[in-house]
């Protein structure tokens, strides 16, 4: 006489209902819904961090984007109101495999669904995130939408197909802070730094406030004559969404403070903007760079960096260190996993640059030094020096 079985366990609850996320090639992936209900639409990209999707959802770079975590469980240790890089989450759309229903940390104010729902963000949860991420390694990165399951499929379809793509999209201006703010100094202030914000994170200011440096963040549509009026000792140029081609008038700004000797410094499409005032060209990658476990060789020390990224297009590179159309610049970094340029500097003029986010929260933090070299050149300048070279410091 066989033993009586165990009752199986009820099914975990969930959200009542059905989502969907539709690709622009037809390809459909069902789930459920999380978060606010509704439509939403934008270019489909997979980040591939373990930890810190908070800080990816408030990530004025992800502005446009419906971004598909690949690890499998996200919300693990909740969300709470210390790690924002923004007043709240900037992503088109979320999308993820699962979400914890039971989130363990002793920081925690809220499950990942409650707030996504508080800040009216349309989200999916139940995706197959692996094929999705391997039908967009595939494929490259395009266009789609998430939606309820009862939305008619050919309406959405045409809507996502209809939907600008991400190149010639000018994004930043609507990300960038409309009034311009200053973030002081921690202990003696050393330096007034001015910062373009086309999307900035909240971590980069204070990794300059810490470093004795009073910030003042402009609007990505000051002008010239604005950032001279604050006499910077420094300008640094933020990372942002969108297409840098789509951003041609900070490029006469950038030229006439390098060649003033004034120290510029830029992350992603700051990076971008300096390369494309110099004569750079830049392009869009297939499937982008995002997550914090890239690797970035650093030319000048011959050490290799765990970076943090988030980016679709990248500088056009050349043969060795030289940049095509930008005599003037040369290659600092470079990614080691398609041999893209990750970060330059200027061979005569205090300009340096990279394409990741040295600021890395959460993490990793490999790269900090970064802002130390740019406070360097600061340094330099106020002394009468003419240091230009990035990653030379021990």
């Amino acid at each position: 006489m066989t033993s009586p079985q165990p009752p199986s366990p009820p099914p975990a609850p969930g959200p009542i209902g059905g989502a969907y996320l539709l690709l622009e090639d037809g390809r459909r992936f069902d789930g459920a819904p999380l978060g606010a209900l509704g439509v939403a639409v934008g270019e489909v990209v997979f980040n591939t961090a373990m930890t810190g999707y908070q800080e990816v959802l408030t990530d004025p770079s992800y502005s446009g984007q419906l971004v598909a975590m690949t690890c499998p469980q996200i919300g693990n240790y909740g969300t709470n109101l210390d790690d924002i890089e923004s007043a709240g989450p900037q992503v088109a759309g979320f999308v993820v495999r699962e979400s914890a229903r039971l989130p363990s940390s002793w920081r925690s104010t809220s499950t990942l669904g409650d707030y996504l729902a508080e800040y009216g963000v349309v989200a999916i949860q139940g995706v197959d995130t692996r094929a999705l991420t391997r039908h967009i390694r595939s494929g490259g990165a395009m266009r789609g939408a998430l939606a309820p399951a009862d939305h008619p499929a050919d309406e959405l379809l045409a809507r996502v197909r209809s939907h600008p793509p991400m190149e010639g999209l000018e994004l930043a201006g609507g990300v960038s802070t409309e009034r311009s703010y200053v973030v002081r100094a921690v202990g003696e202030e050393r330096f007034h730094v001015v910062a373009l914000d086309f999307g900035i994170k909240g971590s980069s200011p204070r990794m300059l406030s810490e470093r004795g440096c009073r910030v003042t963040v402009l609007p990505a549509a000051a002008e010239l004559e604005e950032m001279l009026a604050i006499e910077p000792d420094g300008i640094f140029i933020s990372n942002g969404p969108g297409d840098p081609a789509a951003i041609e008038r900070v490029a006469g700004a950038v030229r006439e403070v390098a060649a003033r000797r004034i120290p510029i410094f830029g992350i992603c499409l700051g990076h971008q903007l300096i390369a494309r005032a110099f004569g750079a060209e830049t392009f869009k990658l297939p499937f982008g760079h995002h997550g914090a476990n890239h690797p970035v060789m650093n030319r000048d020390r011959g050490s290799v960096e765990i970076t943090s990224q988030n980016h679709g297009f990248a500088v056009r590179g050349g043969d060795g260190d030289e940049i095509p159309g930008a005599p003037g610049i040369r290659v600092t970094h470079g990614n080691l996993y398609d041999g893209t340029v990750a970060g330059l500097a200027h061979s005569e003029l205090p300009v340096i640059a990279v394409q990741y986010h040295p600021e890395a929260a959460p993490g990793p933090h490999d790269s900090r030094y970064l802002f130390d070299d740019f406070v360097a050149l600061m340094a330099d300048r106020a002394s009468g020096g003419q240091r230009s070279r990035v990653g030379a410091s021990p």
